[in-house]
């Protein structure tokens, strides 16, 4: 018997099946996995090489001046959208839902804002400020913040028509009408969340989640990059660490429906 510890990887165990395991899952010799993962890795550099693309290419999108002078509510008062670059060039907001009638933040943008907390002083070691934005009064953002411990900035656009001009906050009628179009069409995902959110399903889809970009030059801001649903998940780290475990997201037809705040698990 050999004392190579890398043999007993390259030679196919004598137990081996070569039928599927009691799991359901195929299972081969190592030389047969080897082979697969070269293949895979084949796509998975292509994939990294056209997501290196997609980037340079939404740097070099035009920049649209803002125009309008929106001022947000934050913990030190109202402040303006150049201000809240907080000596910075670039801002990223992140338009978490909590609107006007929400008792609490969304489940599934609590554990976005999770991730984003982390990563701060890294953001701003690259010259980006980073905050949360959101349609409740300040106070119940501030509340909701100290229970989830996170560190972001964040700020109220209950004062100001920042969120609904970028897309991300309707009034409530025009909701009531889409939700009504929508009848029986909504995913459990959204009735799951609103309940959890304290309010019910029309109050909840006056917020959608977004992430919105800006850049500050000679005293001008500029929006540069826009981005919403499916688009987000690049915010939510979980997922892609998930996506490369044995069982994935486990998702299925119960799409989000496992997510609940940090401390509710």
């Amino acid at each position: 018997m050999t004392n190579d510890k890398t043999s007993a990887w390259t030679r196919p165990p004598e137990w081996l099946p070569d039928q599927p395991s009691a799991t359901g899952h195929r299972v081969g010799t190592r030389e047969e996995w080897d082979a697969a993962r070269e293949n895979l890795l084949v796509l998975e550099k292509a994939h990294t090489r056209m997501g290196d693309e997609l980037a340079r290419q939404r740097r070099e999108l035009p920049w649209v001046r803002v125009e309008q002078d929106y001022r947000l509510d934050t913990e030190a008062g109202p402040r303006t959208l150049a201000e809240l670059f907080d000596g910075r060039s670039q801002l990223l907001i992140y338009h978490f839902m909590f609107g006007p009638s929400y008792q609490a933040g969304c489940p599934v943008n609590s554990s976005i804002a999770d991730s984003i907390s982390g990563v701060l002083p890294h953001l701003h070691a690259r010259d980006v400020t980073m905050l949360l934005v959101s349609g409740a009064p300040i106070e119940q953002l501030q509340a909701y913040k100290r229970r989830m411990g996170w560190s972001l900035p964040w700020a109220s656009s209950a004062n100001s028509p920042f969120n609904a001009h970028l897309g991300y906050s309707s009034d409530p009628d025009t909701t009531r009408a889409w939700v009504t179009e929508q009848y029986g069409s909504l995913p459990p995902i959204v009735d799951s969340n609103a309940r959890a959110s304290g309010t019910d399903v029309v109050g909840y889809l006056t917020e959608s989640p977004g992430f919105s970009a800006f850049v500050l030059e000679n005293g001008v801001v500029y929006q540069t990059y826009q981005t919403g649903w499916r688009g987000l998940e690049f915010l939510m780290g979980y997922y892609p660490i998930l996506d490369r475990a044995p069982k994935g997201r486990q998702e299925d037809d119960g799409f989000q429906l496992w997510i609940r705040r940090h401390d509710e698990y």
